[in-house]
């Protein structure tokens, strides 16, 4: 590795001793969001400490670690023949160097391998978060619908259809 080449973080299973850095990562990850549409109860901002050690017994949560410190995590559910992706959140200070990508990869390769009759990928993100909108574009995502939740937030769903998924089904 060169010098000026940074070191690339360690995607794997987060256990639930790691729930409080992981709430406190997202909450320093969400607050752009929260700035971004003058709201400071976002779910993900409300959410506390014993909510996110409860997501573990509900499906996998990944974290990135990055020279021993926790500087991104993703979870999700499997619900019916879809796969939720939920809470991606990425470090404000060492964002755009691909971690939310590599978190996002091993996630869905994770639903995919531990559900084999999974159709597809779901997810939702704020109608403003245009950066958000553009990198799950760039993962093959697309929009299914909008939902206002209220005057100042829509929140965008997003889809993808699994591997192995039958081309031209529906994707929510």
């Amino acid at each position: 590795m060169r010098a000026d080449t940074p070191p690339e973080p360690a995607v794997t299973a987060a256990a639930p001793e790691d729930a409080g850095p992981i709430w406190s990562l997202q909450r320093a990850a969400y607050l752009t969001e929260a700035q971004l549409y003058g709201d400071p109860y976002l779910p993900p901002l409300t959410e506390g400490r014993e909510q996110v050690r409860a997501s573990f017994d509900r499906g996998p949560v990944l974290k990135a670690v990055l020279e021993g410190r926790i500087v991104g995590a993703v979870r999700g559910v499997a619900a019916d023949r879809a796969f939720l992706v939920n809470r991606l959140a990425v470090a404000p200070d060492v964002r755009r160097r691909g971690i939310g990508r590599a978190l996002m990869a091993e996630l869905e390769r994770r639903a995919a391998a531990d559900h084999p009759g999974l159709e597809r990928f779901a997810l939702a993100t704020g109608h403003g978060s245009e950066d958000n909108l553009r990198f799950f574009r760039s993962l093959g995502y697309t929009e299914a619908s909008r939902e206002r939740l209220s005057d100042h937030l829509v929140l965008v769903h997003l889809g993808k259809p699994a591997p192995g998924a039958a081309p031209g089904e529906p994707v929510p």
